[in-house]
């Protein structure tokens, strides 16, 4: 049977990648030169980069956090470095207690019996067929990202994927897939997803929402490419659809159409009132901690039991904690080196003026780049695309073929970028390693970049 965890063998731990990602970013902020734009807000103003004296000697390794004199700019110390870590753990605190309790109340869900029950009655009526059941369900969490932007809120329905897939003999990678590509998939195209979109567009002078006929066809592109992947992953760990796995037939009792009947409405609301009043993490957790609360009480579990389940489900996800603040820890780092601004600079010059299809795969791959330093995509969107827009014009580029650009590089980065808190978020709700999940996804990272060159040479070629 598959290693349940995702791998063969034991994996790399992940809080060391993500340390030498730090000490990386940290060595940046000595080689890279310093510089700023100057910001309207969050959006940066185009033509206004420069250059900042920094001082380089290794006498700053030691620093101890002395203010920084204005036009100029200084490495990060070791010291530094180091309170990057709490720091990030700070910023990022309200997606670290949301993953946790989602966990808490996965573990409460899983004491009823009733996800258990559930599966075994689905996996019964479908034969153990799980190719028709997963491109259905990809379809269905694809289209929530592509048209309404729907992505942490996909955290509660991880677990339930794994569980699945764990009960065909298939890995944790395997169920944490079914989503997370899927998700990726919709949001890389982003039909009328209004997180990029109400940001990228009217920074290039668009209305938001317009082009979405050719980013339909991508998104149809992607996704197809997606559920091929995720199937032939199924394959090729020796899922044979027509052995018997002897699914339980038993009705379901009571208690548990009860409990299953809670959380389909949970998920329901929960979609409806994150998209109709734009909840934050302190409000979806709020609603986590209330629907775990409704799920005990239906499943008829006492208040030490149910508390001690869910104890015992956030101790599955506490790793993710530490993990999202190193994460977040990379990002203060480079900001308080102020290399970030030289970066975006840097990369403009992948960008020519002479050959419009030229100046959009550039713009592509600068967004490739800069999502591994800036993962948020509204963040991306507010540094990029004041620059990126004027840039586009020069060469010929469309706004819409640069904002096409830009939804691309973001979004296939974003499918396997260590420095992404929803990603970790997404890998701790598994309980899937990065590394394990990287190498499952790595050759789908190099084919959703051969599409995206494909379909941004033809929006360039229809003048898209």
């Amino acid at each position: 049977m598959p290693d349940q965890r995702g791998g063969e063998g034991k994996p790399a731990n992940p809080i060391i990648v993500l340390l030498g990602i730090l000490l990386l970013a940290t060595a940046l902020t000595y080689f890279v030169d310093s510089g700023s734009y100057q910001r309207d807000g969050r959006l940066v103003v185009p033509g206004t980069y420069q250059a900042l004296e920094k001082d380089r000697s290794p006498a700053q390794l030691f620093d101890w956090g002395r203010e920084t004199a204005p036009g100029q700019a200084r490495p990060v110390s070791l010291i530094g470095t180091l309170m990057a870590i709490p720091a990030g753990l700070e910023r990022m605190a309200g997606l670290i207690f949301m993953v946790l309790i989602i966990g808490g109340m996965f573990g409460v869900m899983t004491h009823t019996g009733a996800i258990d029950a559930g599966l075994e009655k689905l996996l019964h009526g479908l034969r153990g067929n799980i190719y028709v059941l997963v491109a259905i369900l990809m379809v269905v969490y694809s289209a929530g990202s592509t048209f309404l932007g729907l992505a942490s809120e996909y955290l509660l329905i991880i677990p339930l994927m794994v569980t699945m897939a764990n009960r065909l003999g298939l890995s944790n990678v395997v169920g944490l897939a079914i989503v997370t590509v899927a998700v990726k998939a919709g949001y890389l195209a982003s039909v009328t997803n209004p997180i990029p979109l109400s940001i990228a567009q009217p920074l290039v002078g668009l209305q938001i929402f317009s082009g979405a006929g050719f980013r339909f066809v991508s998104y149809l592109v992607f996704l197809a490419a997606g559920i091929a992947f995720v199937l032939f992953m199924i394959r090729s760990e020796g899922h044979d659809a027509s052995v018997d796995r002897g699914f339980d037939d038993a009705p379901l009792s009571v208690r548990h159409r009860l409990v299953l009947a809670v959380v389909v409405a949970g998920v329901a609301l929960l979609v409806f009132g994150s998209n109709r009043w734009h909840w934050s993490h302190v409000e979806l957790s709020t609603y986590y901690i209330g629907l775990s609360i409704v799920v005990a009480v239906t499943g008829g579990l006492g208040a030490g039991e149910a508390a001690d389940a869910f104890v015992r489900g956030m101790k599955k996800v506490l790793m993710a904690s530490m993990l999202i603040g190193v994460a977040s820890a990379i990002a203060i780092t480079l900001e308080k080196g102020q290399v970030l601004d030289s970066i975006v600079h840097g990369l403009t010059g992948l960008i020519g003026e002479d050959n419009a299809w030229l100046s959009a795969i550039g713009m592509f791959f600068s967004q490739l780049a800069l999502d591994f330093l800036i993962p948020s995509t509204s963040g991306q969107a507010a540094v990029s695309m004041p620059i990126m827009g004027p840039l586009g014009q020069l060469s010929g580029v469309s706004p819409q073929t640069t904002v096409l650009a830009f939804l691309f590089g973001n979004g296939i980065t974003n499918l396997l970028t260590p420095t992404s808190g929803t990603l970790l978020a997404y890998l701790a709700a598994a309980q899937v390693g990065w590394a394990q999940w990287a190498k499952a996804v790595f050759w789908l990272w190099l084919i959703y970049i051969g599409i995206a060159v494909v379909m941004l040479t033809l929006a360039v070629r229809t003048g898209f």
